[in-house]
């Protein structure tokens, strides 16, 4: 069995925790972010990965600083064979070259693509097909280490982003399971990613999503649109702004659609007022199924309607 420190704090990380404990491996400690206020309370509030390894008696490291001399020692006598980065920060090198058998990172895509914070939100929003979970070593630049294993996993047309994470968390805790068992027998190859992609310049970038990234521009295609919407949901989902009947512009995020045909001036509303409202596209129309308004729950749209009065044609939303 390996002796590991695991790296890691939301959910994501915590499939790989649970996976790599199971599988018999030694969890000496992890080391998480610090606590977070959350909620209305603001309460201080523990990360995922913080909230299992007390659960399961493992201890828990939380510095502030990743060169801390004390935290730096703590991390030295337990002596671990590897750490395990999952959904983490970027390691100072004096962490990652600690360990005898190096440090590895789980990635949720095929490296080199989508190198960066958010490849599971920009491979939706990209229309990808397919994408995938790797392990590789690290070293300075952030997500460039040399790769040891993958696992390819298909996108559905309707599938979000929030569904794909789940997937992709199920897949990589098992590829991290395989990855450590081949590093303890001595039987793991890792390929430069360079290698990887002789003959390819130009690869997608997974890069940090802000507020302006999540905003919809309806003189974009259909399809662009689409993909945005399923990209960003649940999360921090994509948003326009409808104007109500007699009343000012209303903030609303959209986490589900689907393609319609109506034209018109992009950002015009088609609606009902009851059952549907559809907005058009560059190219055709979206229809809006699964919306929340600035200060409300998320509701599906008949409930939506029930409560906002939207006409179409000269009611538009905002470009």
């Amino acid at each position: 069995c390996m002796k590991i420190v695991y790296m890691g704090t939301p959910e994501f990380a915590v499939a790989g925790l649970d996976a790599l404990r199971k599988a018999g491996n030694e969890i000496c400690a992890v080391v998480t972010a610090t606590d977070k206020p959350a909620g209305r309370g603001q309460k201080l509030s523990p990360s995922a990965v913080k909230v299992y390894a007390t659960e399961n008696n493992i201890p828990v490291l939380q510095p502030e600083k990743l060169r801390d001399p004390e935290f730096l020692n703590t991390l030295k006598n337990y002596k671990a064979d590897l750490f395990v980065v999952v959904a983490f920060r970027m390691l100072p090198d004096v962490v990652w070259k600690m360990p005898i058998k190096g440090t590895i990172n789980l990635h949720a895509s095929l490296l080199p693509n989508y190198r960066g914070a958010a490849p599971i939100n920009w491979a939706v929003i990209n229309g990808e097909k397919e994408t995938g979970v790797s392990t590789f070593f690290i070293r300075e630049e952030i997500d460039t280490g040399n790769v040891i294993a993958q696992r390819k996993v298909s996108i559905g047309e309707n599938e979000t982003a929030g569904e794909l994470h789940d997937k992709l968390m199920l897949v990589g805790a098992e590829l991290l399971v395989e990855t450590v068992k081949a590093i303890e027998s001595g039987t793991a190859h890792s390929i430069p990613q360079e290698e990887m992609s002789v003959g390819t310049k130009n690869f997608p970038v997974a890069t940090k999503i802000f507020r302006e990234d999540c905003k919809i521009d309806w003189t974009k295609k259909t399809d662009s649109i689409f993909n945005l919407i399923r990209g960003m949901s649940p999360y921090p989902a994509a948003f326009t702004t409808l104007v109500q009947s007699g009343k000012e512009e209303t903030l609303v995020k959209i986490f589900a659609s689907r393609k319609g045909n109506s034209t018109g001036k992009p950002g015009s509303i088609h609606t009902d007022g009851k059952t549907f409202l559809e907005v058009v596209t560059n190219d055709g129309s979206l229809l809006l199924t699964d919306i929340q308004q600035a200060g409300k729950k998320r509701m599906g749209i008949e409930e939506f309607l029930r409560g906002t009065k939207l006409r179409s044609e000269e009611h538009t939303s905002e470009l």
